[in-house]
């Protein structure tokens, strides 16, 4: 799938690294699997760069229209899996 991933120009190179690991990680979720560590880490960076919450909704929205691909419940999913035994999370539909 080809699409742009919502970046800001203001970022720094490292900033961008960030977001676009962050972003790999949501595309990952819903394309087979992802470890919820290294999810909580991926999401910890993206955090760092996108502090706010309507910053963070607004990075969501631009991912989803671009990619098809929602921030939101995977992050949701990632939440509620933290403290369990669940290791890996999947938005893929079995």
């Amino acid at each position: 799938m080809e699409y742009s991933y919502p970046l800001d120009l203001d970022w720094t190179p490292d900033e961008m690294v960030a977001v676009v690991n962050f972003l790999a990680a949501i595309e990952q979720s819903y394309e087979s699997k992802i470890n919820i560590d290294e999810l909580k880490m991926k999401y910890d960076q993206f955090k760092k760069v996108c502090p706010g919450k309507a910053q963070e909704n607004n990075i969501y929205k631009d991912f989803k229209k671009a990619s098809g691909y929602d921030g939101y419940p995977v992050i949701k999913k990632m939440r509620e899996a933290l403290g369990s035994e669940t290791k890996v999370i999947s938005m893929t539909k079995i």
